[in-house]
């Protein structure tokens, strides 16, 4: 029996029932990549978006990092950028099945996005992923000019895994000092490899769509061993960060029903603590992935709230 279902909000449910009840793990791997979820792009955005896809340099002695570059068409330069990462539990996930979200944002907010193809796991292990980002994050930087963006106008956004790499990253660009992001916007972000072995997990997140035993094959496939112990780096785990002074201006949201409820609410208020300003989030009754259910209100307000806050932040 469910022990959350009731819970859940009522428009949510034909989503969740949709969804094909299935584990996450090396076994079923290959089907997961294989049956990812994209949605068409609209032609009235298309007709008013280009995009391209570059690959630039990776880190050193690593190949070549994928990125897809959008930008209004006949936009005047220069443009605030979203430096996006995809989400997939670190495991799965392409920047090109964002495509109608990120062309529809492109043209909502006139601004370049810039989305990052990144090693996954288990292949390629922490450091690696981040590494890529950072890597692609650089060449953002110095071909600024050609690329007609605005380095002052620079953010970093991700959703789940790619929130939680986007958390990262603000990490390593705050103390690497080589640039700085105008802000992060991490929509519920996998920051924490120690809600693997909490020994109080939340009797009511978790259950549908991310669950503690997806998240144990995550973590483990990005660490390379098991979670939740000593010396895990904050650059992968942002959580293990013991500072978060200095790092840029916050939107976080998440769903009450969502596993990573504990550890974004915990973020949120460490951050308020260090002095960084934070908008934070909780969509009731909503679980991992909600937003793949358009129509749903509470999937309409987190995207008014989201291109909101971002509306903001580009400016």
């Amino acid at each position: 029996m469910s022990r959350s279902r009731h819970l859940v909000d009522p428009e949510l449910l034909p989503l969740l029932d949709s969804m094909p009840k299935r584990t996450v793990s090396a076994e079923t791997l290959a089907t997961m990549r294989a049956s990812a979820i994209s949605f068409p792009v609209d032609p009235a955005d298309l007709a008013v978006t280009d995009m391209t896809t570059r690959h630039v340099p990776g880190p050193e002695g690593a190949p070549d990092v994928p990125v897809l570059v959008y930008r209004p068409k006949d936009a005047a330069d220069p443009l605030p950028c979203i430096f996006h990462i995809h989400g997939g539990g670190y495991v799965s996930g392409s920047a090109e099945a964002l495509e109608a979200g990120h062309r529809r944002l492109t043209n909502k907010l006139g601004c370049t996005i810039i989305s990052v193809n990144y090693r996954l796991a288990p292949e390629t292990t922490f450091p690696g992923p981040v590494e890529d980002c950072y890597a692609a994050l650089a060449w953002v930087f110095a071909n600024a000019g050609e690329l007609g963006v605005d380095t002052a106008r620079i953010g970093v956004m991700g959703e789940s895994a790619g929130g939680g790499l986007a958390a990262a990253l603000a990490l390593l660009v705050r103390d690497r000092g080589e640039y700085r992001f105008a802000f992060q916007h991490l929509i519920y972000p996998m920051i924490d490899d120690r809600t693997c072995v909490t020994p109080d997990p939340h009797p009511y997140v978790g259950e549908f769509v991310w669950t503690p035993e997806a998240n144990l094959f995550g973590w483990t496939s990005l660490l390379g061993h098991a979670p939740g112990g000593e010396g895990v780096s904050p650059y992968a785990a942002a959580a293990r960060a013991e500072n978060l002074s200095g790092l840029p201006p916050t939107f976080l949201a998440t769903g009450a029903l969502d596993l990573f409820l504990d550890e974004n609410l915990d973020y949120a208020s460490r951050l308020v603590r260090a002095g960084v300003p934070v908008e934070m989030h909780v969509y009731p009754g909503a679980f991992h992935a909600f937003q793949w259910s358009p129509g749903a209100r509470v999937s309409r307000d987190a995207a008014r709230d989201s291109r909101e806050a971002l509306a903001r932040a580009l400016t």
